[in-house]
């Protein structure tokens, strides 16, 4: 894996333990927006999915393009922000671990390796436009797959999804020792409120959002 290109972690597990249960079957159409190894992309085209996985950072789109060759997979690869390289493409799954934690406002977009996981003042930034972007990309039956730390207002995701005419829900939780990232950031989140005094545990969720048959 190329330096900077976001390594799998428990989010990543947690949201392949939801694919694992969603089961889908061969030939199945995937999205993977946000690829960065490309380790849910992998994932799915072992079970012989025919995935896309997309990227803004050429390091990750070079990394899914090794790991790809190395396990001799076929997963097409496309660099570009969220949604805009597969425009009008219609998928029956969806998978989603974009950045989602809160960082202070600077003034500037997240830059070098914060991309991967800055998300602006309330952790929305990019959760926010996959909610409302994705619904148009599923086919009808079609299955969003989205983790997101309970930091970052998971009501607000169930919301969104369903104002979008999707049925949605929490499917998955855990609880997780801090990273780095949420560890030099604590006195800040327990200002706002987002962390309680002795609170030493994030709470990652997965979110699925179903659209109607």
């Amino acid at each position: 894996m190329l330096p900077g290109v976001y390594a799998p972690q428990d989010d990543t597990e947690l949201l392949a333990e939801a694919l694992d249960e969603a089961a889908p079957p061969p030939g199945t159409r995937v999205l993977d927006v946000g690829t960065g190894s490309g380790a849910l992309a992998l994932a799915a085209a072992r079970r012989g999915a025919e995935v896309t996985a997309v990227d803004v950072s050429r390091r990750a789109v070079w990394t899914v393009r090794l790991n790809a060759w190395l396990s001799r997979l076929p997963v097409r690869i496309r660099r570009g922000n969220l949604f805009a390289p597969v425009r009008g493409g219609t998928y029956d799954l969806i998978l989603a671990n974009p950045p989602y934690v809160p960082a202070p406002d600077t003034g500037r977009a997240p830059r070098g390796r914060a991309i991967a996981w800055d998300a602006g003042h309330d952790g929305r930034l990019v959760l926010d436009r996959i909610c409302r972007d994705a619904p148009a990309l599923l086919g009808p039956g079609g299955t969003l797959l989205m983790v997101h730390s309970a930091l970052s207002g998971p009501d607000r995701t169930l919301e969104l999804l369903r104002d979008a005419g999707l049925k949605a829900a929490v499917v998955r939780r855990r609880w997780v020792p801090f990273g780095p990232v949420l560890r030099s950031r604590e006195d800040w989140l327990r200002r706002r409120g987002l962390l309680a005094p002795a609170e030493d545990r994030e709470e990652l969720v997965v979110i699925r959002a179903e659209r109607p048959v």
